[in-house]
C-alpha cells in the first residue's frame, strides 16, 4: 500500500460541533490508518497548548497547529512561530488609536496580556479558558514575540482597521477579531519535507472556510458533508457529514483502511 500523509482539522471534522465530542468512527479510522502504515496528524488553528491534549487523547503524536506556525512530531514540539512583529505592532497601535481593547498571547499558555481591561469592558470574557494579566506599563514595541492578538472590534467596523489584512485574521465568535499565524498549507509542506515524503501523497480533511488554505491542488482534499459550500467546491471529494461517519467512509472508499 502506498503510504499517505493524512492531516485532519479538529472542530467540525474530527469533532461534532454540537457536542464538542470526538466522532467515534473518526477515531477508529485514525487508528486503522496508523496500523496500515500511514502518517496521521492534526492540522488545526488551535494553539499548541490547546491542541496537544486533544492530539494525545485520540491516539496521535503528530500535529500542525497554531494555524501552521507550530509543528509537533512524535510528541515533540519542533517550533512555534510568532506573528510578524512589525505588522502585529502596527495593528495593535491602530486598534489603540481607534479605541478598541486588545489582548495579546505572548507564550504558549492560557495567559493573555493587556494594558487595561478595555477588551472585557467592550465585549466581555473570551470564549475559552483564560488567565488575564494586566500591565499598565506594557509596551508592544518592546515585545519580541506576539503569538495572537484579540481585538474587540465589531464586524461592522472592521473597515476602520485599515491594517487588518496585513496579518491572517479570523472571527470565530461574533464579539471579537483574532489575529494568528494562518498558513496550515505551509505547515503541512514543512512537515512533509522533514519526513522526505511526496506532496502528492498528502490527504487533508476539513469542514470550514479556515481550511481553504490547506485545500491545495498538489494533493487530495476531502470536505466533510457538513462543511461550507466554498470548501466543498474546492474539494476533490465530498464525503458524508462527520457525524454520519464521513471520515471512516472516505478512508474505506479509497482503500486506505
Amino acid at each position: 500500500m502506498n503510504k499517505k500523509y493524512f492531516f485532519f482539522d479538529i472542530d467540525g471534522t474530527l469533532t461534532d460541533r454540537k457536542t464538542n465530542q470526538v466522532v467515534p468512527s473518526a477515531v477508529e479510522a485514525l487508528k486503522l490508518l496508523q496500523e496500515n502504515g500511514h502518517f496521521v496528524a492534526i492540522a488545526t488553528g488551535r494553539a499548541h497548548y490547546k491542541a496537544v491534549t486533544f492530539m494525545e487523547e485520540i491516539g496521535l503524536e503528530n500535529m500542525v497547529c497554531a494555524g501552521g506556525g507550530a509543528l509537533v512530531y512524535q510528541h515533540k514540539l519542533l517550533h512555534n512561530k510568532p506573528l510578524n512583529t512589525e505588522k502585529a505592532r502596527g495593528i495593535i497601535h491602530q486598534a489603540e488609536d481607534l479605541g478598541y481593547g486588545f489582548l495579546l498571547m505572548l507564550d504558549d499558555s492560557i495567559k493573555v496580556w493587556a494594558k487595561n481591561d478595555r477588551f472585557r469592558e467592550q465585549v466581555g470574557e473570551r470564549q475559552e479558558e483564560t488567565e488575564y494579566v494586566f500591565d499598565p506599563e506594557l509596551d508592544v514595541d518592546q515585545l519580541d514575540a506576539i503569538y495572537k492578538i484579540y481585538l474587540s472590534i465589531p464586524k461592522e467596523e472592521e473597515d476602520k482597521l485599515t491594517l487588518k489584512d496585513t496579518l491572517g485574521n479570523l472571527r470565530f465568535v461574533p464579539e471579537y477579531l483574532m489575529f494568528q499565524y494562518d498558513d496550515k498549507y505551509s505547515g503541512i509542506v514543512e512537515m512533509i519535507k522533514m519526513l522526505e515524503g511526496n506532496l502528492a501523497d498528502v490527504v487533508v480533511f476539513g469542514d470550514d472556510t479556515n481550511d481553504l488554505v490547506m485545500f491545495h491542488p498538489q494533493w487530495t482534499s476531502i470536505a466533510m458533508g457538513n462543511g461550507t459550500e466554498a470548501l466543498k467546491e474546492k474539494a476533490d471529494y465530498v464525503t458524508q457529514a462527520n457525524v454520519d461517519d464521513g471520515i471512516f467512509n472516505a478512508c474505506r472508499k479509497f482503500g486506505w483502511i
